[in-house]
């Protein structure tokens, strides 16, 4: 019976495990909290886009011979910007996501042949893997403590706004008309994106970045409509999503953090979609059994 126990204290023993934990944790409520509101706004291909904007911006630091952390967050952060400056009310429409996604990708082909086939204060080939997948077993202790601080001020920015950015998100008109600044929120709430986009990657790489923000949040929405309670949520299963697929990666070698951690979250996603059709079918049953009753009477 104590041998779970043990093997987690065992877990825990480890420096790497402990800021993977830390940093990983914190990395999911920021991500779950700002994945709530671009699944609201209807922004998911903005969270696709920014994901080749990780990669490229890391990539573009490494060709310039820089860490590529500050081309990761850099690159994310002005993206995010030019996005919603081009962007009406803050919510950037798909044409403008697409001009800009190809235009990155394409970028990033080019610092990554370039990168690859300079000597660059030595050329690390295992960079581009890393970025794309995650590296997240690969923290260091002042990678994670400055990872903590940043998610800690994207949540604490988002518990801010969030009140006034719910209802620009639901009613945009309104809110405008009501002289709310929805723009400036679109904005703020892109950079959020942005900063959150750079630390995920580090988590669950760039190629699967899009699942940690937009599939806990995804789950949220159908276990319940409450706007708090669903954000709550999400944060949660971005948490547990993190946790466990880091545990089940250290309990299996084998398996990548980054997989586990994006099987763990399509896993619940598939739960609430399952618990959402059973609730359906059920008040449909109700109804009908109703109707019914209705119509002997």
């Amino acid at each position: 019976m104590t041998e779970p126990f043990h093997g987690i204290s065992h877990m825990l023993a480890i420096p790497f495990m402990d800021h993977a934990l830390l940093a990983g944790g914190l990395i999911a409520l920021a991500s779950g909290v700002v994945g709530y509101f671009l699944v609201l706004r209807n922004q998911v291909f903005t969270g696709d886009a920014l994901s080749h904007v990780a990669f490229t911006g890391a990539l573009g630091a490494l060709a310039l011979g820089v860490d590529l952390h500050l081309g990761l967050y850099l690159g994310c952060i002005t993206i995010a910007v030019v996005m919603a400056v081009l962007s009406r009310r803050g919510i950037t429409d798909d044409v403008t996501i697409g001009n800009i996604f190809s235009f990155v990708l394409g970028l990033g082909t080019f610092f990554l042949a370039y990168y690859a086939t300079h000597q660059i204060g030595g050329t690390d080939a295992t960079a581009g893997v890393s970025v794309l997948f995650g590296s997240i077993l690969g923290l260091s202790s002042s990678q994670t403590t400055f990872d903590v601080f940043v998610a800690l001020a994207v949540i604490i920015a988002i518990v801010i706004i969030g009140r006034p950015l719910l209802f620009a998100s639901i009613d945009s008109a309104v809110a405008e008309a009501r002289g709310m600044p929805v723009r400036a929120l679109g904005v703020v709430f892109l950079v959020l994106v942005g900063v959150t986009a750079g630390e995920a990657t580090q988590a669950v790489g760039a190629l699967l970045l899009l699942g940690l923000l937009a599939t806990p949040a995804g789950a949220a929405q159908r276990l319940t409509t409450h706007p708090y309670t669903a954000m709550s949520f999400s944060a949660v299963i971005a948490l547990a999503s993190v946790w466990i697929g880091l545990c089940l990666s250290y309990a299996q070698p084998v398996l990548p953090p980054s997989f586990s951690i994006l099987a763990i979250a399509t896993s619940i996603y598939l739960g609430s979609w399952a618990i959402s059709a059973w609730r359906s079918r059920v008040r449909g049953s109700g109804k009908t059994a109703r109707s019914t009753y209705t119509s002997l009477r």
